[in-house]
């Protein structure tokens, strides 16, 4: 951290030792408090505190305009000019930037002005253990139950705070707090023989459920009392809205305009341009994202420490809207920067930092979608998943922590685990049956987003590509 200076007062300060062109400076101050626990037991707890700075000089000249983003972690006041020169330096020696623009003013781009953000001049916000104070009961509750029932758990909670402060020398001044959350908890049985796992994302663990979710991961752990092996194949497969979200995420994330405009992607369209218009699910499903979403909150404007091809320095302050990805089945947007946008000719519509699935009339559980299943699978969760083939976006992984056989609309018994290979796009496709949105934790990628809302869903034909040996 720095010895001395609010983060708001390192903006102002690297600001003003800037003598570039243009300059953005974000400074972010984050709080994090964490529990873990292990064989029914609270094993350690903690809280930190960090900061980082982030730079970025533009120069523009009839040469063009380049770019220089340097970004360092506990920065003391007295190097704040040494980090900005540094920045300054890189921009000189640049190649000049293809998603040039002007730096977004509190007058806006031409459509609206930037909305301001109140409590610019507010201390940090920041988290402490406390948040676990009614969390960390009802954990103590669950210990017993499952201690008594001869079942053990492992896990973890973790909760931070980061407030981000984004300042320009086009005099935006913008601040964003973000709260987020999340708990782990996998039941093991008494041989470590079976295990179940459970997530919740969250604000603030006031709307964490822990006897449900330890109610939840005893039942699968009986269900897991017989053993039963199938072979690799394409099953009917009921995925919960945690592993939905898992391959959504990497969907979105794979969803940029650049690429899809140099026919890169899934998203390209054979000949050129994008497959923007085109219909992606065979039912009415609408993928969006809001930054105002209840429960789901994210910072409304755009963060950019550096450039991609999915994100613009040159964005920084931008205003987030709600955008819809895919509505009622149809792809309706990719993520564009103001660069691609120009390319493209299609809106401006930047990465926002949740996601959403819903069903026009979906409104099924879990357990009532299984209790219409003749037969097919339950898989819990997904986890290593990598891409294949970015052309189709081709993803493989493994199942983890229970895989069940479902017959005549009841649960019978756990199978082998499995390797798969599916692209989350033709997914989308061989959706038959999607319930009810509700607020869930991607397991695999929870360390990166972990707002998200899903459905639970019915797959025909998921793609179990081989017998995994994994336990």
């Amino acid at each position: 951290m720095t010895t001395g200076l609010s983060p708001q007062d390192a903006v102002e300060r690297a600001l003003q030792a800037a003598r570039c062109d243009d300059c953005v400076v974000i400074a972010a101050e984050t709080s994090s408090a964490n529990l873990r626990w292990a064989g029914n037991t609270l094993t350690t707890n903690g809280v930190s505190r960090s900061r980082q700075l982030t730079v970025v000089a533009i120069s523009r000249s009839r040469a063009g305009t380049s770019v220089g983003a340097v970004s360092r972690a506990g920065v003391r006041d007295d190097a704040l000019a040494d980090v900005v020169a540094e920045a300054e330096q890189a921009a000189a020696e640049g190649s000049p930037a293809e998603d040039a623009a002007p730096l977004v003013s509190p007058a806006g781009t031409g459509r609206q002005p930037v909305p301001a953000r109140p409590g610019w001049a507010e201390p940090s916000a920041a988290t402490s253990t406390a948040v676990f104070g009614g969390f960390a009961g009802e954990l103590g509750q669950a210990f017993a139950t499952a201690a008594a029932a001869g079942r053990k758990l492992y896990g973890f909670a973790e909760h931070s705070m980061a407030s981000t402060f984004l300042g320009t020398s086009a005099g935006l001044r913008l601040r964003h707090d973000q709260p987020a959350g999340k708990v782990e908890l996998n039941a093991k049985s008494a041989d470590l023989t079976r295990s179940a796992w459970a997530g919740a994302g969250t604000r603030d663990f006031t709307d964490v459920d822990v006897t449900a979710l330890e109610a939840g991961l005893a039942q699968r752990i009986g269900w897991a009392q017989r053993r039963i092996e199938l072979p690799a194949g394409r099953y009917e497969t009921l995925l919960p809205p945690s592993a939905l979200a898992d391959l959504l995420i990497y969907l979105y994330w794979s969803a940029g305009a650049k690429d899809a405009l140099d026919g890169r992607t899934v998203f390209s369209k054979p000949g050129g341009g994008t497959r923007v218009g085109e219909q992606l699910a065979a039912l009415p499903l609408t993928l969006r994202s809001n930054p105002a979403e209840p429960r789901l909150e994210c910072a409304p404007f755009v963060i950019a420490h550096a450039s991609s091809r999915e994100s613009s320095v040159f964005d920084n302050g931008l205003p987030l809207r709600p955008t819809d990805w895919i509505s009622a089945g149809v792809l309706s947007a990719l993520t564009q920067t103001r660069h691609s946008a120009r390319l493209s000719g299609l809106p401006v519509t930047p990465p926002i930092g949740n996601l959403i699935l819903e069903a026009a009339g979906g409104a099924a559980s879990l357990d009532e979608m299984i209790a219409e299943t003749s037969r097919g699978l339950l898989v819990t969760c997904l986890w290593y998943i990598r891409e294949v083939d970015p052309q189709t976006l081709l993803l493989t992984g493994l199942t983890r922590d229970g895989v069940y056989l479902v017959e005549n609309g009841e649960v019978v018994g756990a199978v082998n685990n499995f390797r798969f290979n599916e692209s989350p796009v033709a997914l989308l496709g061989k959706i038959s049956e999607a319930g009810a949105t509700a607020v869930t934790l991607p397991r695999e990628w929870s360390d990166y987003l972990t707002r998200a809302a899903m459905p639970a869903v019915r797959v025909d034909g998921f793609n179990m590509s081989s017998v995994s040996q994994a336990r």
